[in-house]
């Protein structure tokens, strides 16, 4: 299992603090330091939709010129503002056999998926 994020994310955070406190295995990607690629964030699109994969609620996307967040459209148009702009992927992405599974934090959804 792959948890993709950033490590100061408060999201990222609990997510690692469940699956740490149920004895699940998993790898960090941090895709600050360790980049992500188009390819990667195509696969997150294509399981999640893109305006999921791409955060309007946080601070780097509020932080985009009008111009920008205008632009974004459609998988491709929001793929390369995510290649630029990675802290406005929602985070974490789990992946489990090579398979995006999750998204964001939810204990429920965890639980039910990961147990």
């Amino acid at each position: 299992m792959i948890v993709y994020g950033i490590p100061n994310c408060n999201t990222v955070k609990k997510a690692r603090t469940w699956l740490t406190d149920n004895g699940i295995d998993y790898e960090f990607h941090d895709f600050k330091k360790q980049g992500i690629t188009p390819g990667k964030l195509h696969e997150w699109c294509a399981a999640f939709g893109w305006e999921v994969v791409l955060n309007k609620k946080g601070t780097t996307w509020k932080k985009l010129s009008a111009l920008e967040q205008q632009a974004v459209k459609d998988e491709k148009s929001a793929v390369a503002v995510l290649l630029n702009n990675t802290s406005a992927i929602k985070r974490p992405v789990i992946e489990q056999g090579g398979k995006a599974i999750l998204i964001s934090f939810d204990e429920e959804l965890y639980s039910k998926l990961l147990k």
